[in-house]
């Protein structure tokens, strides 16, 4: 299979046509190889337009989805940003394409294994990999300039928004009874605030699965 061409496939077809016009965004996904992210029985399906599961309820986001977010959430050279849920490493070095420096926290340690051999591969110096509660990101790293969930999210935790610096932008994707929505955090003078962005369905990371209310 001719991955490069695939790749560039996608780009043309799954990304500019959805209004992602970000040129180090577009950039970053033209150049940077999915399918090395992910295990053998997946890579030829590395560049569909659809949530490829890697394990433990996580994911290697649909191209056009990751694409909008990362455009709505601005990324700046100068950023330091959060990757929640590093699964197999893409999204985290993707961003670290752009950004500054980033920080992925995972849970499950076999995935932390994989994204830890993935970055080295891929000479992500810049990404810092950490082992954790999703749900309570890294505080001591922060705080960022931008958090991405990579999933989404029933119940978005203030432990995350807590570690938005002054101007910080937080992108996910808000899942509910019907469409999900891609939903844009921010906080400007110590006030946070949300933002609906588009329609958006992916997986729901385990850990922030909604939890059930009871009435008696």
């Amino acid at each position: 299979m001719d991955f490069a061409l695939a790749r560039h496939n996608m780009v043309e077809g799954q990304i500019r046509t959805n209004k992602v016009t970000d040129p180090l965004v577009v950039e970053v996904l033209d150049v940077l190889e999915r399918e090395s992210f992910l295990p053998a029985a997946l890579k030829k399906l590395a560049y569909i337009d659809e949530d490829l599961i890697v394990g433990a309820g996580r994911i290697l986001m649909e191209p056009m989805v990751m694409a909008r977010l990362m455009q709505f959430a601005a990324i700046e050279d100068t950023d330091v940003a959060l990757v929640v849920g590093a699964a197999t490493g893409y999204e985290a070095v993707a961003i670290s394409k752009i950004a500054s420096a980033v920080v992925a926290v995972e849970s499950n340690p076999e995935l932390q294994r994989l994204a830890a051999e993935n970055m080295a591969t891929q000479g992500a110096d810049t990404v810092t990999l950490v082992k954790g509660d999703l749900t309570k990101g890294n505080p001591d790293h922060g705080p960022y300039d931008v958090i991405f969930i990579n999933g989404a999210v029933g119940e978005l935790s203030s432990s995350l928004t807590d570690q938005l610096a002054e101007g910080g932008r937080l992108v996910y994707i808000k899942s509910g009874a019907g469409t999900g929505k891609a939903m844009l955090v921010s906080k400007v003078q110590g006030v946070v605030s949300q933002t609906e962005l588009f329609d958006a369905n992916v997986p729901v990371l385990p850990e922030f699965a909604a939890k059930a209310h009871f009435s008696f």
